[in-house]
């Protein structure tokens, strides 16, 4: 049974390590308690007291006063050196003019650049008193003009002070280090959570001035209409951003940036987020219930286990974002959804229902994305290599039979960049699966193509008797992906986690087309195609060029291509297996005849190809 502890004085206590799941606080006195390491999931701090007692508050001031008291003695050695100014012989002024410029130097560099923690509190806690030293020092050497002028400078000081104070304490990220450091002074000997479990729970009216919440777990932790959270010592946790904590206090979050931010286990429930981007932020585990994220960036979000109950996504920029089953959408208001994001040309980019005049019914929208969950993205850019990626993905689903994976999809959008989806097993951990991917595809690049695959049957110790079966494998993979990125106008299209269920419809878009519904089969690949966009000719040129593709890949991995006359011996290699192959040979001539040498040529996008197709065309001349 939970333990009770509502309204009762706890200054002090030590609660370090404890299980208190589900505890009741609230009302609390907790200043000063330690909480470091405890087990507080779902626990009740609504209206707690929090921060340092009363006697710590003594020790801290007296800290205080003798950090004042080495900084007097410092601005005192800074006044001496200037009051040189005043002092007769060119020695003493030139000293007198060096420490001024420097000083002077120094404090537009404060105004205009910020100021490191250490040296903020030294420099400007100093010189609000350097101006007092000056005076006295200086009007002792000559006389009345001199007093004046430290009069001015202690003026100018003590200016400098109340600036960076003011600014530090208002958010300046010139003087964070500044603001940091005094949070992390005042919180001393306050209530700690460092390192504490604090998933959902509540701290709901709270006063949290001096508190400690290092390497807590914030996740879903709710702080609504808590006081003084931005004095609280965050470490490295969303409570550092000052935008998050203005969302969480205020629920107000309207055309905020939040791109490529760790916001994991963020509670946002109920904000008003319209507008707001997310592109390539990490949501997962966070609390987005009843909140409002209409015309929202979610572009490659990770929402991994967020609650989006009640939310509402009408209008939503949702492109590449990953869900998982753990995503919850129950509940959520949505009329459409946008499947790439806007550009100028186009601010309205793939809107789902495709029907303008359609909108999501009660419940609709639940059901148009719950296809797709459990897949694994692999973003590729610049240079992408077929072969490397071939092998790399096989290679890490033999590294991780658990992991179940297979290949739903395949997107390719403009020139560089590329899209591996992967479905997997529930309980696959994708990051360390994305990792383990690209560490290896990273290597495979720099390898030329031979390498590559002694690299692949080395790593697995393939044995001789499969070592062909491999290679087919990787070239089947390869081939799938060639076609791909060699053809974008004539692809299968499927859905990026939009809800259809893998459509094989075929896409003309230039921009980037989809395969999804990988068969194990280059044939069935075509045969795919082929009963989507056209039968007869097409047909027959996109079995061909496929066939041939193939043939070409694994002749050139078991020959030496580096040379001309490498490259003619392959050439004819390839025109005696298709002579030998009378399926492949009918298909190949009929190709030629209806669309042309030319056609072919492209369709197979393969140098060593041109050569075999001299002597192909002969015997097509023969018949």
């Amino acid at each position: 049974m939970p333990q009770d502890f509502s309204g009762q004085n706890l200054r002090g206590r030590s609660f370090k390590g404890q299980n208190l799941e589900g505890a009741d606080f609230s009302r609390a006195d907790i200043r000063g308690a330690n909480f470091t390491g405890a087990n507080l999931r779902a626990a009740n701090f609504s209206d707690v007291k929090a921060g340092l007692q009363k006697r710590w508050v003594i020790v801290l001031i007296l800290v205080s006063l003798l950090l004042v008291g080495i900084s007097v003695f410092f601005s005192a050695f800074v006044g001496y050196l200037v009051s040189h100014i005043f002092i007769s012989g060119l020695q003493f002024q030139v000293t007198g003019w060096v420490s001024l410029i420097i000083v002077a130097a120094l404090i537009v560099t404060i105004i205009r650049q910020g100021i490191n923690v250490v040296f903020a509190f030294a420099f400007a806690g100093a010189f609000a008193f350097a101006g007092a030293v000056t005076f006295f020092g200086a009007a002792a050497v000559n006389g009345t003009f001199a007093g004046t002028a430290a009069v001015a400078g202690t003026v100018l000081f003590v200016l400098l002070s109340i600036y960076i104070a003011r600014q530090a304490m208002n958010g300046s990220e010139k003087y964070a280090l500044v603001r940091s450091a005094a949070i992390a002074f005042a919180s001393f000997g306050g209530t700690s959570f460092r390192g504490a479990n604090l998933t959902d729970t509540n701290f709901n009216g709270a006063i949290l001035k001096s508190t400690d919440f290092r390497g807590a777990n914030l996740t879903r932790t709710c702080f609504q209409k808590t006081k003084k959270l931005d004095r609280v010592r965050p470490g490295i946790t969303y409570l550092e951003k000052s935008k998050v904590r203005q969302v969480i206090l205020t629920k107000l979050g309207q055309e905020l940036n939040f791109d490529r931010q760790d916001l994991r286990g963020v509670n946002f429930q109920g904000a008003y987020l319209q507008d707001t981007s997310f592109i390539g932020a990490d949501l997962s585990n966070a609390n987005l219930q009843d909140a409002d994220l209409s015309r929202a960036k979610l572009v490659q979000t990770q929402l991994d286990g967020t609650d989006f109950t009640g939310a509402t996504l009408t209008g939503a920029y949702i492109e590449d974002w990953n869900i998982t089953n753990n995503t919850n959408f129950t509940g959520v208001g949505c009329l459409y959804v946008y499947m790439r994001q806007p550009t100028k040309d186009n601010p309205d980019p793939y809107r789902k229902p495709d029907n303008r005049e359609e909108v999501f019914g009660d419940g609709e929208f639940g059901d148009f994305i719950q296809p797709i969950f459990d897949t694994l993205d692999l973003y590729h850019s610049q240079g992408v290599d077929p072969r490397a990626i071939a092998i790399s993905f096989k290679q890490l689903a033999e590294n991780h039979p658990d992991a179940e994976l297979r290949i739903v999809g395949i997107e390719v959008k403009g020139e560089n960049n590329f899209l591996l989806r992967a479905k997997t097993a529930p309980q696959a951990d994708k990051s360390v699966l994305s990792a383990e991917y690209f560490d290896t595809y990273n290597h495979l690049k720099t390898l030329v193509p031979e390498e590559q695959i002694r690299y692949y049957i080395t790593e697995l110790k393939v044995k001789d008797n499969q070592i062909n079966y491999q290679k087919n494998e990787i070239l089947r993979y390869v081939n799938m992906i060639s076609t791909a990125l060699g053809r974008p106008s004539i692809q299968a299209k499927t859905y990026n986690n939009y809800g259809d269920t893998m459509s094989d419809t075929f896409n003309t878009n230039n921009q980037g087309a989809n395969i999804a519904n990988f068969a194990n089969q280059v044939k069935d690949n075509a045969r795919q195609q082929a009963n989507q966009y056209n039968m007869g000719e097409k047909q027959n040129l996109a079995q061909a060029a496929s066939e041939i593709q193939q043939l070409l890949q694994q002749l050139q991995l078991d020959n030496p291509t580096s040379t001309d006359t490498d490259r003619a011996i392959v050439a004819a290699k390839a025109a005696d297996a298709i002579r030998s192959n009378p399926t492949l040979k009918a298909r190949v001539i009929g190709a030629l005849k209806s669309g042309g040498k030319e056609a072919l040529k492209e369709a197979v996008d393969n140098p060593i190809f041109n050569v075999s197709v001299a002597m192909i065309e002969g015997w097509q001349e023969a018949q």
